[in-house]
């Protein structure tokens, strides 16, 4: 029997450091981030359903989001600065992406590669969940923002405005939900969290 290399692969995630341009206090990883994302993009689209009359699936939208960086394993964490540098940076990056799913789709056993791809690969009928999913990338950025300044490091200031606009340029309803109703607590210390069960 062949041997597969999709999840072997899938295990290299926490290898994969972010905000490679930042000093961090503390390293975050691919897969710490992916599954933070997952978390988060679960309660959005709950909101939006409980909220704002949707009709989407959460666990959908949480597994869309444990896979959204995917391809970074083989591409790495490129620096938001650079991917979104300009429209023809971004168009090569999105190709370059894609091809690092198609390489790890090959990965997979050929029945299993289809229900994988839709994972991998943004698909046009899931638009609606896949604009929750990127809302809750930058909101867990926006929680590595925070947390990082409040260990006293300055570096993270710019890209916490930056990516606080960024969320509210998405124009989601559940998203501004979730930064007024969650966000206040990543400035409260264990003992302040604690207190107020």
């Amino acid at each position: 029997m062949k041997q597969q290399q999709f999840f072997a692969f899938i295990s290299r995630m926490k290898y994969i450091n972010r905000w490679s341009l930042m000093r961090s206090t503390i390293q975050e990883n691919l897969s710490e981030h992916s599954l933070e994302t997952a978390f988060i993009a679960h309660a959005l689209a709950l909101i939006r359903n409980k909220r704002f009359g949707g009709n989407v699936d959460p666990e959908r939208c949480a597994v869309l989001a444990m896979y959204h960086d995917m391809s970074e394993i083989i591409t790495g964490d490129l620096p938001t600065p650079i991917k979104y540098y300009n429209k023809e940076i971004r168009s090569v990056y999105n190709e370059i992406e894609q091809k690092a799913a198609d390489r790890l789709i090959a990965y997979l056993p050929e029945d299993l590669r289809e229900d994988y791809r839709s994972l991998l690969t943004p698909d046009a009928d899931e638009k609606e969940l896949w604009k929750l999913v990127k809302a809750a990338d930058k909101i867990s950025a926006l929680i590595k923002c925070i947390e990082e300044r409040r260990m006293g490091n300055d570096d993270f200031s710019s890209a916490e405005k930056a990516t606080l606009e960024a969320i509210h340029a998405f124009d989601l309803s559940e998203a501004e939900v979730f930064l007024e109703e969650f966000i206040p607590a990543y400035t409260l210390t264990l003992d302040d969290q604690t207190e107020q069960i």
